[in-house]
């Protein structure tokens, strides 16, 4: 039996330092890959899942993404006085989707788990939830869905990870997948050296989590730590406790705008160069 799920998680706050000083004006998930922002890949990959809801949680004051989402009347009637009202498909936000904006203080607690904890009061108890970071996506050149993929394979109220093969040498960027004996997910190791980690399999930062697997990286994100809070730490305890997450490789191609070559790179497969 297949989940329904309905809801996704999209954080998107930080600074995006590695892609300075173009995320002074232009927010990290706004970086463009072809004509739309590499957010919108990841949105739209929700939206064939499934996805009716989606929490972005976004930089205290930034509105670039909340703006890129609404209707805009003003260029609509342009284009209609303009007679180029073949652009306006290009400008409506999607049908029947709520998109709901969450601040996060960007100095305050950081990491990948304070804005999934943020949402964990959004569910109701029983119900499941995607999780999907806003900087990198799977792309499919047959228009299909991983997120769909995902939340098909996941079991009836468990949860799951996407994961993609990379060369070895470029494991140091990710968080490391270590597999059991039997090929189940033991824990992510973050950022190993590449004679140190444990596979080629990373994560992708794209979930399903249950309602108790939510309540455990809220309960995390509340603890007072020094450093960075790991999503991967409340999902490597949880499976310690006896939960099982589920590692479903990803049949698309894994891009992301992270850095100026990750991000020429996913405009060179986009646009078909």
């Amino acid at each position: 039996m297949n989940m329904n799920i309905t809801k996704a998680i999209i954080p998107v706050a930080g600074w995006g330092t590695r892609r300075l000083p173009v995320t002074k004006a232009i927010e990290k998930c706004m970086l463009p890959i072809g004509n739309r922002p590499v957010i919108d890949y990841v949105v739209q990959d929700c939206i064939r899942a499934g996805i009716t809801e989606i929490f972005f949680v976004v930089n205290q004051g930034d509105r670039q993404l909340e703006t890129y989402y609404s209707r805009h009347t003003r260029l609509e009637e342009y284009l209609n006085q303009s007679g180029k009202q073949e652009y306006i498909k290009y400008i409506t936000p999607p049908a029947n989707i709520k998109f709901y904006y969450i601040d996060q203080d960007s100095n305050g607690k950081y990491g990948t788990a304070i804005p999934v904890g943020m949402c964990a009061q959004y569910l109701r108890p029983g119900e499941s939830v995607v999780v999907a970071m806003g900087d990198d996506f799977t792309y499919n050149q047959d228009g299909s869905s991983d997120i769909a993929r995902l939340i098909a394979t996941t079991p009836e109220g468990g949860s799951s990870m996407l994961s993609t093969e990379i060369a070895r040498e470029a494991v140091g960027q990710f968080g490391v997948i270590e597999f059991t004996e039997n090929g189940g997910y033991h824990q992510i190791v973050e950022k190993p050296q590449p004679d140190q980690a444990p596979s080629t399999s990373v994560n992708v930062s794209k979930y399903v989590f249950n309602y108790d697997m939510m309540q455990s990286i809220a309960a995390y994100a509340n603890v007072n730590l020094s450093g960075e809070y790991y999503l991967t730490e409340p999902m490597n305890q949880y499976v310690l406790t006896g939960g099982h997450i589920q590692v479903v490789p990803a049949a698309g191609q894994y891009l992301n705008a992270g850095d100026p070559y990750s991000w020429l790179y996913a405009n060179r497969v986009i646009l078909g160069q």
